[in-house]
């Protein structure tokens, strides 16, 4: 393979680790296979109008990790991997109902984990990320995390800003500081089943707010809080979990004004925010002075980093949320949290990103193909799909069946805000996590056989 020519036109943060990635990707697909000669490292270098030291350290790179091997003259090649017993973990799939961001295509993500804690813990980098952080995170954390939400259009600093154990610690952190027992908090009809514990936990009474295509009606809200003590509003504005809805700006200005005006605390869960590809702004740009903003890593990149940026309206606000944080999980991994700190500095965290909404992209037209337009909602970028079920059939039944397949689902009651009014007859489908394409193809002509006008109701689902 002497004319392999990797395109990384588009990649961010440094060529050679762009390389490197490439190889390791096009490894894992089969464009190159055991034995394959590279270009000689003179040659990609003019190829890819690139110097040589920099062909030659994704090359180091690259026999560092065990992708290729050096042969003296005759070249570098593709490794032949001997066969290896499993890792222990290798068993572990996780919890296979979370919505997950996909995995596993190309080895991208554990490439740029490996190769930027590599960096991290060399005797020559100072302090390892070892030890207890102060609280709130590393400053250098919490500034990344400020960075990235400025640049959203979100007013914040280092001192606003905070770096949480996952998002799921973060909303902990503001029930535990800003609610009592009897509080009321409007929320949609489906909500996150997070924040449902959360509630329930904390005895914070859950008020359902009608919607529309465009999400929370802002006359609805409005009129809730002229009628009750409604102490504050939760939303998830971007591919809302579970009804894929996505506020346009005009709603979410609109939103803003009407927690302004009734003087709410606007909680603002942003998970998906950095999947479109043009991201929409926060409704916290809008009302700053009410907003608890929470961005997280889990659903952009994988959950396993359980690392997030909790953004306060005020410093005060902020420091009395670090105590609750530091008392629940103490900390966000100080490993991961480098890691990602790093990755935000040299691009990798965006082109991680890119990599998930590109996955995300190609499923989504694998769902297109194979279910028909009216029996589901979803976005384009997002990974699951709020699918509707026809009246005469059970969504747990149905969800039973899938799982079985290897297909996430979870039915619509799972997400109901006041079980004692009836919702919609739908489910939740996730088609990223561990799930293979293959499977994932095979799961969704099952879930369309299934939910079919022309399907057998006497047939067994499970």
């Amino acid at each position: 393979m002497q004319d392999w020519n990797p395109d990384i036109r588009a990649a961010k943060g440094p060529k050679y680790l762009a390389i490197a990635q490439a190889l390791s990707r096009d490894i894992e697909t089969g464009i190159l296979a055991p034995g394959d000669r590279l270009p000689p490292q003179r040659s990609l270098a003019e190829t890819l109008g690139l110097d040589l030291t920099t062909v030659t350290r994704a090359y180091g790179e690259a026999q560092r990790l065990g992708l290729i091997e050096g042969s003296g003259r005759r070249g570098s090649f593709v490794r032949t991997r001997p066969t290896a017993q499993p890792p222990v973990l290798a068993s572990d799939s996780g919890d296979t109902v979370m919505n997950a961001p996909p995995e596993g295509f190309g080895g991208t993500l554990a490439m740029a984990f490996r190769e930027c804690a590599s960096l991290l813990l060399r005797p020559e980098s100072g302090t390892l990320p070892f030890q207890y952080q102060r609280s709130g995170g590393a400053p250098s954390a919490r500034k990344a995390g400020a960075d990235l939400l400025a640049a959203r259009g979100v007013p914040c600093s280092e001192d606003t800003v905070l770096v949480a154990a996952g998002g799921q610690n973060a909303l902990h952190a503001i029930f535990s500081a800003e609610f009592k027992a009897g509080d009321m908090l409007a929320v949609g009809a489906q909500v996150y089943p997070g924040l449902l514990a959360l509630a329930s936990r904390f005895g914070v009474i859950l008020l359902p707010i009608a919607a529309d295509a465009d999400g929370m009606i802002p006359d609805a809200l409005s009129h809730a809080c002229a009628g009750s003590s409604v102490k504050g509003v939760y939303l998830v504005p971007t591919n809302d979990n579970p009804t894929t809805i996505t506020m346009p700006t005009d709603r979410r200005k609109a939103i803003a004004e009407v927690a302004q005006k009734h003087h709410l605390l606007l909680i603002e869960d942003d998970a998906y925010g950095w999947l479109p590809e043009q991201p929409l702004p926060p409704i916290a740009s809008f009302a700053p002075d009410n907003s608890w903003y929470i961005a997280s890593v889990s659903k952009a990149l994988t959950p396993g980093l359980r690392v997030a940026w909790l953004r306060a309206p005020n410093v005060a606000g902020a420091w009395r949320l670090a105590a609750d944080m530091h008392e629940t999980a103490i900390m966000a991994p100080p490993l991961n949290a480098a890691v990602v700190t790093e990755w935000v500095h040299t691009g990798v965290f965006q082109s991680l990103i890119d990599e998930v909404r590109s996955e995300a992209r190609l499923r989504q037209a694998m769902v297109r193909e194979c279910l028909a337009p009216a029996s589901f909602r979803a976005q384009d970028y997002g990974y699951h799909l709020w699918v509707s079920v026809p009246d005469d059939l059970d969504p747990r039944n149905l969800c039973d069946a899938l799982r079985q397949h290897g297909l996430p689902a979870l039915p619509g009651d799972a997400f109901a805000a006041d079980r004692s009014m009836p919702g919609p007859i739908a489910m939740r489908v996730s088609i990223g996590g561990t799930i293979g394409r293959e499977q994932l193809r095979r799961g969704l002509n099952l879930l369309s056989a299934l939910i079919s006008p022309q399907a057998p109701r006497k047939v067994s689902l499970v």
